[in-house]
């Protein structure tokens, strides 16, 4: 992945992350909270698509020459998944518990990794190596976690699930940008 490429699909991949740190810092966080959340977010954001790209090299052998298809299969499934999710109804709102500790927060990191994972997969499918996509993908996250803690106080959920739409059409875009490759 180009570095450009590689900082879009990152800010696209931390909507979800950015999401749900809206409506959790909406609710008030501790500076410990806001460590802990954007540290797990970034940290599975980084690991997901390691786990991907080692999926995805298993799977270059079978897919050989549609490997672009693929790659465009999956970040289109992945864009609009992220569409179809944040046209849903409310979600993803914190709780009286704290939901920056436990299997909450194992939970959510998963839950906003898990595009991450089918970008690591398109990675393995094209045979790139998935390190530096995977460090700028984590810190991005984690920052954008932070941004979206911070921010959670002054602007509402809605705003939040608007901005994992626009992320979701990104990678619509780049998955036919895949076709011309």
């Amino acid at each position: 992945m180009q570095t450009v490429e590689t900082l879009v699909v990152a800010i696209c991949l931390g909507m979800d992350a950015f999401s749900v740190a809206l409506g959790i810092g909406s609710h008030g966080t501790t500076a410990r909270q806001a460590f802990r959340l954007s540290f797990h977010f970034g940290l599975f954001q980084f690991l997901m698509p390691l786990l991907g790209w080692l999926a995805g090299q298993s799977a270059v052998a079978v897919i050989g020459r549609f490997d672009h298809w693929v790659a465009f299969g999956i970040l289109l499934a992945v864009g609009v998944h992220m569409i179809v999710d944040s046209l849903g109804s409310e979600k993803r709102t914190a709780t009286e518990r704290d939901v920056t500790r436990g299997w909450s927060l194992v939970g959510l990191s998963v839950a906003t990794s898990m595009d991450a994972l089918a970008v690591g997969v398109g990675l393995g499918i094209l045979g790139r190596w998935p390190i530096g996509p995977a460090v700028v993908i984590g810190v991005v996250a984690a920052l954008m976690t932070l941004t979206g803690l911070q921010s959670g106080r002054v602007l509402r959920v809605w705003v939040g699930q608007r901005m994992e739409t626009v992320g979701g059409v990104v990678l619509i875009g780049l998955a036919v940008k895949m076709l011309a490759i």
